[in-house]
């Protein structure tokens, strides 16, 4: 294989790093040599169990140094690899090889087969499936292959657009937490690796605590998480000149949110935009935003190519998805001509910075996820007590945006809020919850006869 298949350079990387320490779980520091090491004996573990070319391999782990490593072994043996979802479909799991924290153990003392450690992927076949929120009622598992993946910029530092440079500087401690199937979670660990970084495990990625307590210096945070963030240390402040990046994920952050934050915590904010189907496609800097103040208003310049097509943002870069797994309708609606519909509104302006004006699809991105209004108005409308139901989505210092609804109630009848909040946890989970229901007589009409959400937007 070439030696720019996914993730040669990762194993190169670390093949050849030595003593220099590439992860830290508490006392337990693991280096680039030993890293290597554990990746052999678990690719050939995970050979010895027929995975390979074209084989579903499954992670069901936290983060660990042993998960991370076989996290990379699964893309070496070119096997199709996804994160651990309890609500897939057998189909959906497609027979997949499950790898949890018992069957790793095994793995990892397994003896080395001395085969050389090449990347064994195919071009053409599936790397990963991401499985996006599932708030339609099923998850959507968008696909990327091993030619996407391989084009990435992340493990390149000669492929670095400018903002990934300077980010890339300041990650020579990255927290990393949750799932490294969070395709955030591992691009940026990549990417620190590549910078010469060490990835540090946050067991208790709770904000400010954990940066203080890992000596971070770089993170991923929610917008949520942010707003708390700047209200602690506004109301207690901590130590955190260490502190070089914070990348924020989910929800845009409003101009003044963001200068608050950079007012609070320092030119450490790395302000961008991205989708799965496309990982990242802008990014505005700390020094731009502190040097512009219009810039506050961008997600920051396109590091990759984009056309506003009647409003619609589209995109084409170099390591984005191909499909959605088993779904060839939904995947011609966004995967078009060698483009990904973003489905987002939005405009480049006179210096090439890229605004975000809204969305055409009815969403609302509550902890980062996708909630669809649409699936949630159809629970609240199983309720005999409702006639009509509408979402719409506001912005949330907790969670990005939270769900609000409004209810017309059937005749005779009078709407239980709680019951209602109930509904849609059950049907489909907490995130999809409205934070408030409100109950009106009639929704106001937009000049086409169809409620008009801005309306309703006003009214909460």
């Amino acid at each position: 294989m070439s030696d720019d298949v996914w993730p040669q350079p990762v194993l190169d990387l670390l093949t050849a790093g030595g003593d220099r320490p590439v992860f830290e779980d508490g006392p337990v520091v693991t280096s680039a040599a030993e890293m290597a090491g554990l990746i052999r004996r678990i690719a050939a573990g995970l050979r010895s169990l027929g995975a390979g070319p074209g084989v579903g391999v499954t992670l069901d782990l936290p983060v660990t140094a042993a998960a991370f490593a076989a996290t990379v072994a699964a893309f070496a043996v070119g096997a199709r690899v996804s994160g651990w979802r309890a609500d897939l479909s057998p189909a959906q799991r497609a027979g997949a090889l499950v790898v949890d924290s018992a069957r790793l153990a095994s793995l990892a003392e397994h003896p080395d087969d001395g085969l050389p450690l090449v990347a064994a992927g195919r071009p053409d076949d599936p790397a990963r499936i991401i499985w996006t929120s599932g708030s339609t009622g099923t998850p959507k598992g968008v696909v990327q292959s091993y030619a996407a993946m391989s084009a990435a910029w992340v493990p390149y530092p000669d492929r670095w657009p400018p903002a990934i440079a300077d980010l890339a500087t300041r990650l020579q401690r990255y927290l990393v937490f949750g799932s490294l199937a969070s395709q955030v979670m591992l691009e940026y660990g990549v990417l620190a690796l590549a910078a010469g970084g060490t990835l540090v495990v946050a067991p208790r990625p709770v904000f400010p605590d954990a940066l203080v307590e890992h000596r971070a210096t770089a993170s991923v945070i929610t917008v949520g998480k942010l707003h708390q963030l700047i209200r602690d240390q506004q109301a207690h402040p901590v130590d955190l000149s260490h502190l070089r990046a914070l990348m924020v994920s989910g929800s845009p952050l409003a101009p003044g949110r963001l200068a608050e934050a950079l007012d609070v915590l320092g030119p450490v904010l790395f302000h961008g935009y991205g989708q799965t189907e496309t990982s990242m496609i802008a990014m505005a800097t700390p020094g731009e935003m502190v040097a512009n103040a219009a810039t506050l208003a961008t997600v920051g310049r396109p590091a990759v190519e984009v056309s506003v097509r009647d409003g619609e943002i589209y995109v084409r870069a170099p390591a984005q998805a191909s499909s959605y797994w088993q779904d060839p309708d939904e995947s011609a609606e966004v995967f078009v001509d060698g483009w990904v519909r973003t489905r987002d509104l939005g405009e480049l302006d006179a210096d090439g910075y890229l605004r975000l004006l809204g969305r055409t699809r009815d969403v609302i991105i509550v902890n980062a996820q996708l909630v669809h209004a649409g699936a949630v108005e159809r629970a609240l409308a199983s309720d005999a007590a409702i006639a009509e139901a509408y979402v719409v989505g506001g912005p949330d210092e907790t969670t990005g945006e939270a769900v609000h609804a409004f209810v017309v109630p059937a005749a005779g009848r009078t709407p239980d809020p709680d019951l209602l909040r109930k509904l849609v946890a059950v049907q489909m989970g907490d995130l999809a919850v409205p934070r408030t229901v409100t109950v009106v007589d009639r929704v106001p009409l937009a000049a086409s006869g169809k409620p008009d959400k801005s309306q309703l937007r006003q009214l909460r």
